[in-house]
């Protein structure tokens, strides 16, 4: 008997518990919202893929896709950031930075597509919150935060000549990159030089930091040239990326080229092949002689300060060997310190006669540089930043290529010879 009793105990222990189950899964299934009720009032269980299903029945076709993608970092500041959609339309997109300024964009006529209107910051963090319809109105959402590239993961390249200049036939389009860089031939890659007048135009690297473009010989006078920087996002160095997407126009003046000979201590100044003026000077004296060789005039001062300190020529005390304050009419030739420029200290006897100066080329002038009528003032009125100046039978050597905008003293083969590309 007492076994029988055992049994039936089990027995009722498990009806209990198999009941207890049953409507336990009931319960679940309830609060999940699933099963029908059937005609006595009961619901009829559904599986997990059953609602899944139903609720995805009942979501946006329109797929939002945002670029840069989520959690991205050294995003593009110029191009990278995008809304697109498929099977639906853009109704709103908002782009603000982590503390909450916003950005200005527009969503194109089509509505398929975003962008922003403004270039963003470098090292900041950008949050994009878009939403799109399809075609039965039903809305979808898309969220994504990029960090973009920074001033350490970043570089620039500073040219000249100016966009909207014009220049002489001699000035090349000279590129001083703000870090050095190693992939040369990615950053050359995205940089392209032309001309209108369909000369073949050549890049050349100085060094890590200095890229120059030039044609074999100097530019048609009154071509245009045009520099573009396809730069945003190239690897210059590792981790480090270019920002710049610019595109430079400059035009090509007269064809200007002046001539020093120093041993007969003038100057010929020819337009277009044909001499227009030729003038007196005062080159470098026999123990501070003027370089040799093709020099392009790189700035222009009215008026400028010259101390010999700064390039080199020093006392006894460590003072500048000249100081002078209000230099005249100075046209810069070399980095150096070479220099064009007018002279009011010296006797109208030397130009024409004796090499006096410390390496520069030097025209007669007056103080205050306020008459037009000397021959320091007639240059000065005449040239562009870009003209050729020549300088010959000096006894120094011919200046370094990179020394100034001289890139015209390497042959065509050693200048091709330093190109990436």
């Amino acid at each position: 008997m007492e076994k029988r009793v055992m049994t039936d105990s089990r027995r009722r222990r498990r009806n209990l518990a198999a009941a207890a189950a049953v409507l336990g899964g009931v319960l679940v299934l309830s609060a999940c919202g699933g099963g029908d009720k059937d005609g006595a009032g009961a619901k009829t269980p559904q599986s997990q893929a059953q609602v899944d299903e139903a609720a995805a029945q009942k979501t946006s076709k329109a797929q939002i896709a945002i670029s840069p993608k989520n959690g991205a970092t050294n995003a593009s500041i110029n191009k990278d950031t995008k809304v697109t959609v498929t099977d639906g339309t853009l109704t709103e997109v908002t782009m603000t930075t982590q503390d909450g300024k916003s950005v200005q964009g527009e969503i194109s006529a089509d509505k398929l597509s975003w962008a922003p209107t403004e270039r963003l910051d470098r090292a900041t963090v950008y949050k994009i919150a878009a939403t799109a319809k399809d075609a039965d109105g039903l809305e979808a959402h898309e969220n994504s935060s990029f960090t973009t590239v920074s001033a350490a993961n970043s570089f620039i390249g500073n040219f000249t000549p100016e966009d909207g200049s014009t220049v002489g036939v001699g000035m090349p389009v000279s590129i001083s990159f703000n870090k050095a860089i190693t992939k040369k031939q990615a950053v050359q890659g995205g940089i392209k030089v032309t001309s209108s007048s369909g000369q073949e135009v050549v890049g050349h690297w100085f060094n890590s930091q200095r890229l120059d473009f030039r044609p074999e010989t100097y530019w048609t006078e009154g071509s245009t040239v045009t520099l573009k920087l396809e730069l945003d996002g190239v690897e210059g160095a590792d981790g480090v990326f270019g920002v710049q997407q610019k595109t430079v126009t400059f035009k090509i003046g007269r064809n200007q080229v002046s001539t020093v000979d120093v041993a007969t201590k003038t100057m010929t100044v020819k337009q277009d092949g044909k001499t227009i003026k030729t003038i007196p000077i005062s080159a470098g004296s026999p123990e501070n002689p003027t370089y040799n060789g093709q020099m392009v005039i790189s700035e222009k001062f009215k008026e400028t300060r010259m101390n010999g300190a700064t390039v080199g020529f020093t006392d006894d005390d460590g003072k500048g060997e000249y100081d002078i304050k209000d230099v005249p009419h100075a046209m810069r030739l070399s980095t150096s310190g070479t220099f064009i420029h007018g002279n009011y200290w010296g006797s109208d006897s030397v130009f024409g006669n004796v090499n006096t100066s410390h390496g520069c080329v030097g025209l007669n002038d007056v103080k205050g540089a306020g008459d037009p009528n000397q021959m320091a003032a007639w240059l000065y009125d005449h040239s562009l930043v870009g003209d050729v100046v020549i300088v010959k039978n000096s006894k120094d050597k011919t200046i370094a290529p990179d020394n100034g905008l001289n890139g015209w003293n390497l042959s065509w083969s050693a200048w091709k010879a330093g190109s990436a590309v």
